[in-house]
């Protein structure tokens, strides 16, 4: 009975994960036409404009590759947060003190290095051939 309930709540909670993901998916895509209408409306494309298409398609191959896998590379979201920092440190540069330039700046090189040592760890400690994370 303990084994039924288990499979049953297992099977729950894949469905709600399964759900879970094509919502933030189809919310991603929302967001991308949004920003698209919002260049076509301004008539230009600036930088900004292209890392927040960048953050988004990073999203959605999060989403794709946990979908295909069933697993979630730790490395996407980092490679996520240091466009995002990017992209707030190019929009709000002119009103930044220098400290908060350096932080921003610092923080993008602590997820590099972070990035750095996970590859790294893969490299030079690889998964066995049962768990390719």
């Amino acid at each position: 009975m303990d084994r039924l309930v288990s499979k049953t709540a297992l099977r729950a909670l894949k469905w709600v994960e399964g759900v879970g993901l094509l919502i933030i998916a189809a919310a991603t895509i929302v967001a991308v036409m949004q920003e698209i209408v919002v260049m076509l409306q301004d008539g230009r494309v600036g930088l900004d404009d292209l890392l927040l298409l960048f953050i988004y398609l990073e999203v959605v191959s999060m989403v794709s590759i946990y979908l295909e896998s069933g697993q979630l590379p730790v490395r996407l979201p980092l490679y996520i947060g240091m466009v995002a920092l990017a992209r707030y440190l190019i929009l709000d540069m002119k009103g930044m003190d220098t400290w908060k330039i350096i932080g921003v700046a610092v923080a993008v090189l602590l997820l590099a290095l972070t990035v750095l040592v996970i590859r790294f760890g893969h490299v030079r400690f690889p998964y066995g051939r049962e768990s390719n994370r």
